[in-house]
């Protein structure tokens, strides 16, 4: 086979309708637009969201609060669901995630208060929230940053 051999798939390539070329064509007068209106006329066609000159929906409906765009999503763990994990054990977002604690690794975690726990635990996330933190080094383990 040789590059002049190539050629599209039977179907894929059709003939280009020829509009407005008289009664006998089928697509004459009109040119299959119909007849008459804003969508029948050339150039610019009508946006999906316009109502006809009416103010439009977007306009009508009043701004309603804010979207932080700083805001970190961050992922929670609280304190009590790390009683899974053994004594000594190294708690990273890959664990958390083989656990089924969070949905994604590399996304932001933060470790909240909410429960006991009554193991030393290494802890590698994102954030940790104070009595986290006192809950952890109280029972013999420690908070520290994410890993690489």
């Amino acid at each position: 086979m040789k590059l002049g051999d190539l050629k599209p798939a039977r179907g894929a390539v059709q003939k280009r309708k020829r509009l407005g070329r008289g009664t006998g064509s089928g697509k004459g007068g009109t040119c299959g637009r119909g007849s008459k209106g804003q969508k029948a006329r050339t150039g610019k066609k009508v946006h999906p969201y316009f109502e006809g000159g009416q103010l439009p929906h977007h306009r009508r409906v009043p701004k309603v609060g804010f979207t932080n765009f700083t805001r970190v999503p961050y992922q929670v763990v609280n304190t009590g669901d790390l009683a899974a994990f053994a004594a000594g054990a190294k708690v990273t977002g890959a664990a958390l995630k083989a656990m089924g604690l969070v949905r994604k690794a590399d996304d932001p975690i933060k470790l909240l208060a909410k429960g006991e726990v009554q193991v030393a635990l290494a802890i590698h996330v994102d954030a940790a929230s104070e009595a986290a933190k006192k809950k952890i080094e109280s029972a013999g383990g420690k908070v520290g940053g994410r890993e690489s």
